[in-house]
């Protein structure tokens, strides 16, 4: 079983930055592909990022690109989100994901994460 814990989120100006961190525990965390996904009121969950098991592969977002880092620390089992210059439209609930794929292509759907966690709330004013 595996364990993802989500932190860091919370209110922010739009403009401002916040880091969203993500703890893993159950497995061997450098085994496996992380993903960020979030989901905003009354729309469906969208890809954010996500960072191959080795980190030689990431993958963004369209809405998201040249604002938002992923990374990884497999010797603290920790993915983390570096997000910059925020909008509005980035206020959503924010999750990670473990996924056991090894192809790269595949991290953006949502179908080939095996487990997710509890989601961190991200709130960006105008």
């Amino acid at each position: 079983q595996v364990q993802l814990v989500e932190s860091g989120g919370g209110l922010v100006q739009a403009g401002g930055s916040l880091r969203l961190s993500c703890a893993a525990s159950g497995r061997t965390f450098n085994d496996y592909a992380m993903g960020w996904f979030r989901q905003a009121p009354g729309k469906g969950r969208e890809f954010v990022a996500a960072i191959a098991w080795n980190g030689a592969s990431i993958i963004y977002g369209d809405s998201v690109k040249g604002r938002f880092l992923i990374s990884r620390d497999n010797a603290k089992n920790t993915v983390s989100l570096q997000m910059n210059s925020l909008k509005p439209e980035d206020t959503a609930v924010y999750y990670c994901a473990l996924s056991r794929t090894r192809v790269s292509s595949l991290l953006t759907s949502g179908e080939v994460y095996a487990y997710w966690g509890q989601g961190t709330q991200v709130t960006v004013s105008s």
